[in-house]
């Protein structure tokens, strides 16, 4: 599509459409590019990047406009993932703010042109201080580009809006090379979806990585008695604790069953009599362990109709947890 083309809809719907295909088309050139030279570029980046957190370097993000706001962006995603990072306004930087930057960090600066003057004090710095700069931009004769060490040239691509001057195909493109740098660091770092919940521990996502042992009740609070009791002494433990069940366990402290609910119904339809818990119960039940993820357990718990399960580990129990904290932890 040449660069002068412009968005010719009729109506919304086709302008929303229109709109996607553009920006389509430049994530398509951005993919094909890093088939090139940006691709090669952009493994002298990672490696900088990386090079720079053992060191205990930061990366400090900056951009001016549109591009600052996906600057910021690309920050964010970069601490959420590991990576020490930080957003300097450039016109702040050039009042102070430089200050922020060490000699061990790397500056990642975006500009779709290449030529916004609130960028030049802060290359200016790198420049002098030999701090690596990283570029993302689409001008790659520009002053960002011409002085930058790692100069990111993305295609140029024509904006989706109509008279080609609102930020839209461009943005896109910067934001996917900043999401295209997040993922590949965190896969040479082999950063895990628990390291991720270290940094996500509220909202959805962390309760998405809630593991087992984060939510289990262990000690005294677990319903547990001797494979030897009666079964009234079981009844007793279970009515204190509350869990609709109880774990059994032998001399060695293994768990060897459980009574629950329906274990009771079946005895008392039976005719009750005080006999020992372990001609009552369910024998091998099943279990979970501390370090299995909340939402594994609660697909297993709704696909087995199970409210309460015991945690073990090598045969013990450590602890118990019900559906209902499951759900009020906010795994869903």
């Amino acid at each position: 599509m040449p660069l002068e083309t412009a968005l010719d809809a009729t109506s919304a719907l086709q302008a929303a459409q229109q709109t996607i295909e553009i920006e389509t088309q430049g994530l398509m050139a951005l993919r094909e590019a890093l088939d090139g030279e940006l691709g090669r570029v952009f493994e002298r980046t990672v490696d900088a990047i990386l090079n720079a957190q053992t060191n205990r370097g930061r990366v400090i993000v900056t951009g001016m406009g549109k591009s600052g706001h996906i600057g910021r962006k690309i920050a964010a995603t970069l601490a959420s993932t590991g990576v020490t990072s930080h957003f300097v306004h450039p016109a702040e930087a050039s009042h102070g703010d430089l200050g922020m930057v060490g000699e061990d960090d790397v500056v990642l600066a975006l500009s779709w042109s290449g030529e916004a003057p609130e960028l030049a004090d802060i290359i200016a710095y790198t420049r002098r201080f030999n701090v690596p700069l990283i570029a993302i931009t689409a001008g790659a004769k520009s002053a960002l580009g011409s002085a930058a060490d790692m100069p990111l040239v993305l295609p140029k691509m024509p904006e989706a809006c109509p008279n080609g001057l609102a930020p839209t195909t461009s943005t896109t493109m910067q934001l996917a090379m900043g999401d295209a740098l997040a993922v590949a660091l965190l896969s040479l770092r082999g950063f895990t979806a628990q390291d991720f919940r270290q940094y996500h521990p509220g909202g959805k996502l962390g309760a998405r990585l809630l593991k087992v042992r984060d939510l289990m009740h262990g000690g005294e609070a677990m319903p547990l008695v001797a494979e030897t009791v009666l079964l009234s002494q079981a009844i007793v433990e279970m009515s204190s604790k509350r869990y609709g069940m109880t774990g059994v366990q032998d001399a060695a402290g293994r768990l060897i069953g459980i009574l629950t609910d329906g274990d009771l119904r079946r005895a008392f339809r039976e005719g009750f009599a005080d006999r020992p818990v372990a001609e009552v119960m369910t024998r091998s039940p099943r279990v979970t362990t501390p370090d299995t993820l909340a939402s594994q357990l609660l697909a297993e718990m709704n696909a087995r109709s199970i409210t309460g399960m015991f945690v073990v580990e090598a045969e013990r129990p450590v602890g118990v947890v019900h559906l209902h904290e499951i759900l009020r932890a906010g795994v869903a």
